[in-house]
């Protein structure tokens, strides 16, 4: 199994090294067959090729059977005419990784509160508020006027279906519940599609319960009684703030993991950024 090693910026090196380190000795007690292809990205590309991402890395990427993507200085970097490329996003984007996948389970000792954390986030990576992503060219915020800027929200009744049929997959091999966020109480028409497609995809799952919880009530329960929860389904802002909150309960950002998954292509990357 080749595995693309991506060790990034700031600390990503040294967090790398001390995951490298774990995998070598699982190879060595489960015979995982684990084939290391190490390659640079980031400010260390920059500095040697004019590029913070190689187009033989992004190659790699394609051919690899996984990632392992280490922490990004992005605001250290050019401007994209310049090689300032975020690779993350790069990959998001060119892999079609819709699916981020953050899960949060308590450590003995570790935690903010000492309640027990055992649940997974669904969130959905490729659309939503995130400018970066939303539009088919060019950014999703811009100022019309000095005094005035816009903010625009796409979603999507596949990139919703997709998300939830992954998130209630998932639930059949845990506890089987699945806990859908949103506002749809404000925003009538984006989250009421979101529920819509939710809702679809649950019938084809009648072992699993669903729940509907708004998003400021779940940040709420999910402080209250996180071991109510089992697999929470968002959409891309929700569950990027909700991922960090359960992090923090279970342990803190530092300790949070997170997985970049399409149908074909993976990327493994810490929560946390460098």
């Amino acid at each position: 199994m080749r595995i693309l090693v991506l060790p990034g910026d700031g600390i990503g090196p040294e967090i790398t090294a001390a995951t490298l380190a774990v995998l070598d000795r699982a190879d060595v007690l489960f015979k995982l067959g684990l084939q290391w292809q190490h390659e640079e990205i980031g400010l260390p590309a920059l500095k040697k090729e004019g590029t913070t991402l190689p187009a033989r890395v992004l190659e790699a990427a394609r051919s690899a059977e996984g990632v392992i993507l280490g922490p990004l200085s992005t605001y250290e970097y050019p401007a994209r005419e310049k090689g300032g490329i975020n690779p993350s996003a790069e990959f998001r984007t060119k892999l079609d990784l819709y699916a981020n996948i953050r899960p949060a389970r308590s450590r003995l000792g570790v935690g903010l509160t000492g309640k027990r954390v055992d649940l997974v986030i669904y969130r959905e990576n490729t659309e939503g508020f995130y400018a970066d992503r939303n539009m088919h060219a060019g950014l999703a915020e811009f100022m019309p006027t000095e005094d005035m800027a816009l903010a625009v929200r796409r979603v999507t009744a596949k990139c919703c279906e997709r998300i939830a049929r992954r998130a209630f997959e998932a639930a059949m091999t845990r506890r089987r519940k699945v806990t859908a966020v949103h506002k749809a109480n404000v925003f009538r028409i984006s989250d009421g599609l979101y529920l819509r497609e939710v809702r679809k995809v649950a019938q084809g799952f009648p072992q699993v319960q669903l729940e509907e919880i708004i998003v400021d009530a779940m940040a709420a329960l999910l402080l209250r009684d996180p071991m109510r929860f089992d697999v929470i389904v968002a959409e891309n802002m929700y569950g990027d703030i909700l991922s960090d909150e359960a992090s923090e309960l279970s342990g803190g950002l530092g300790l949070g993991g997170s997985i970049n998954a399409g149908d074909v292509h993976c990327v493994a990357q810490a929560q946390h950024g460098s």
